[in-house]
């Protein structure tokens, strides 16, 4: 159980700093766009992925294996470009679904 929840948290803050990274590149209009969009379409898959329903423990096991689908996801809504910072957009992508986890608090 306690490995659990440092994983969680460790996942987390990883999760924050990929929204920070996104933030940050907020100043580069075009990189920002496109990071933004990156971001709508790994949300859309990591929902069909988990759904609706779901808990930050949950979320977290399906971390696990981002690094598998989210380059595939991101290629496959923009295969004339390669993806601009995977590992930055899932991380946004996961801090963004971790607010609608059933257990989520602040």
């Amino acid at each position: 159980m306690i490995g659990e929840v440092v994983d969680i948290e460790l996942a987390r803050y990883q999760w924050q700093e990929g929204r920070r990274a996104l933030e940050r590149a907020r100043r580069d209009r075009p990189r920002y766009g496109q990071l933004t969009r990156e971001v709508e379409i790994v949300t859309a898959a990591l929902t069909r992925r988990i759904g609706q329903v779901f808990t930050l423990g949950e979320l977290a096991t399906v971390y696990e294996t981002a690094d598998r689908w989210v380059f595939e996801a991101i290629h496959e809504a923009f295969p004339e470009r390669a993806p601009s910072a995977a590992s930055t957009v899932a991380d946004a992508a996961f801090d963004a679904s971790s607010r609608r986890a059933s257990d989520y608090t602040p």
